[in-house]
């Protein structure tokens, strides 16, 4: 696969000059833990419909990415060729991407709410030679799914019984010793997906550099160390996931417990059988880990860390946390194209969390410019630029939306506010998101799949507030004259295209025109504001 990570170059000097890139892979420091603590606990995997968890110790997750490099490599993978995979949490998750650094390979974790119609896309757009998934996850069959998907790749199915099956492929003993190098620093290391504006998921490229920059930035911001017990309830697919949930334990020779399907009952018991210390994920886990609380569950005192992105916390969400968990509520704000930009420290979680999204880490720059592009003073609303060490390398094969200008400024999308002392506070999006459980809802692919429906003349998609979600997402809909159109047939449709089932709005409204400009553009904002009255009276 030939990658054009052309955001890299002019950032490789001055960064590595100041620290900010380490030049080094995430086996730099598996080979420390196997040196300084082989036998401490690694991976923690909990499985829904297991009853106890499966336990690898550093030595143990060693050697099973080591054979699983080697089953890579007999596969015909080789240096930056893509493997995806389709996975729940799970160690697997966790030793397939180191295995993919031990080889050179980048690594491609893909949703597993994801269906044909988005699996279609990624996996040919990025030149997946590899597709790994899980046999059964949560009722649904993978392996039926991914034999019916277009193009040529190696399926390998975990839990399987056939010739493909992860045993049989990736976990052989009868495979040679690797041999050349493994991953650069500046090789792209992550494939991730993110939804966008164009109607079709964009491929962010991530390196170590960019990316192991953020984590160690983080682990200072959030105070964390090696005796930490970090709780991977969030998706590991997301950045989130990957990020903070599987590489920074590794980065810290911690352990990473695994939990594959949220249930906050669950996770307490979890928290008090594992002596979990912190975690990451958006607002609804900590809002569902409170009700539980409440509901007569108990936490743990050690659990008295969190930090939370993808959405603003509400207030009342952090005096919760404080009051019914005992844990500091952190705010943060990101994008898989930064990681974790800025960060509420420990110490001000109280005072700071619920009335902004955290200030910049180390190596990050942060402004605010009007329609201009002229910096504005402190406190005054604009459009969100960024620009550091952990930017990402550029979008796969369409540089030209990387939205990054000549002095490095990259344009986030979002609109916010800046203090005078760094705290950021998001108060809107310029780019067509809605936000739904921290998970970035593709409003414009959802529109174009809706406009192909003989029955609707135009459709606009927009989110209205939840309580517990942040967002939900609206349809609105002008049928045409004579046709029939109904929010069981718009589920039902949605579902023959292939569309993942999170994705579905949860409202439908029709109506006889969408708001629009004298110039036929269309004003989403009066839908907005329409919607909101929907979040108002739940």
């Amino acid at each position: 696969m030939k990658f054009d990570p052309v955001l890299l170059a002019p950032r490789m000097e001055p960064m590595k000059a100041a620290g900010l890139w380490r030049d080094e892979t995430v086996d730099v420091y598996l080979q420390r833990a196997l040196r300084d603590c082989p036998d401490k606990a690694a991976v923690v995997a909990y499985a829904a419909e297991r009853g106890a968890p499966q336990r690898l110790s550093y030595r143990e997750l060693d050697a099973r990415v080591d054979r699983i490099a080697r089953g890579l490599v007999r596969l015909g993978v080789g240096r930056q060729d893509v493997v995806s995979f389709q996975l729940p949490n799970c160690w697997e998750f966790i030793a397939l991407s180191l295995a993919c650094v031990r080889i050179g390979a980048v690594a491609n974790p893909l949703m597993p709410i994801f269906r044909q119609h988005e699996l279609n896309f990624m996996l040919g757009f990025g030149e997946s030679k590899v597709f790994v998934v899980p046999k059964l996850f949560r009722g649904f069959d993978y392996e039926a799914m991914a034999r019916g998907l277009t193009g040529s790749r190696q399926l390998v199915v975990i839990s399987g019984d056939g010739p493909d099956s992860f045993d049989a492929l990736l976990l052989r003993d009868d495979t040679p010793p690797l041999q050349g190098s493994g991953l650069e620093p500046d090789d792209v290391l992550l494939l991730m997906y993110t939804s966008g504006t164009t109607g079709e998921p964009k491929g962010v490229m991530h390196t170590s550099n960019t990316l192991f920059s953020n984590l160690h930035a983080y682990i200072e911001r959030m105070e964390l160390g090696p005796d930490d017990i970090v709780l991977g309830a969030s998706p590991m697919a997301h950045l989130t996931g990957y990020g903070y949930l599987a590489m920074l334990p590794i980065i810290l020779n911690s352990t990473t417990v695994l939990q594959d399907i949220w249930d906050a009952r669950r996770a307490l018991q979890i928290v008090r059988d594992e002596g979990v210390t912190f975690s990451m994920a958006s607002t609804p886990f900590v809002a569902d880990l409170c009700n539980a609380v409440d509901a007569g569950d108990s936490t743990t005192q050690a659990f008295n860390k969190f930090c939370c992105a993808g959405a603003p916390i509400p207030p009342v969400l952090i005096e919760r946390a404080q009051a019914l968990l005992g844990m500091r509520l952190c705010s943060a704000w990101g994008m898989t194209e930064n990681g974790a930009v800025t960060v509420t420290e420990p110490a001000r979680a109280l005072e700071m969390s619920g009335i902004s999204d955290g200030r910049p880490l180390p190596g990050m720059e942060l402004k605010v410019v009007d329609a201009n592009g002229h910096t504005l003073p402190a406190g005054e609303c604009g459009s969100l630029l960024v620009r550091g060490a952990s930017l990402f390398g550029g979008y796969l094969k369409r540089p030209q939306l990387n939205s990054v200008s000549a002095d490095g400024w990259f344009d986030t999308g979002d609109v916010a506010t800046i203090d005078t002392d760094g705290y950021i506070r998001i108060t809107g999006r310029t780019k067509d998101v809605v936000i739904r459980g921290g998970e970035n809802i593709p409003v414009v692919e959802i529109e174009n799949l809706l406009y192909k429906h003989p029955a609707i003349s135009a459709v606009a998609i927009v989110g209205y507030p939840d309580k517990r979600l942040g967002e939900r997402v609206c349809a609105f809909v002008s049928v045409k004259p004579g046709a029939h159109f109904d929010f069981a047939e718009m589920t039902a449709y949605l579902e023959r295209q292939q569309m993942a089932k999170q994705y579905f709005p949860e409202r439908l409204e029709i109506v006889e025109d969408l708001p629009r400009t004298p110039s036929g553009k269309l004003q989403k904002f009066k839908l907005r504001t329409v919607a909101k009255a929907f979040g108002d009276a739940d």
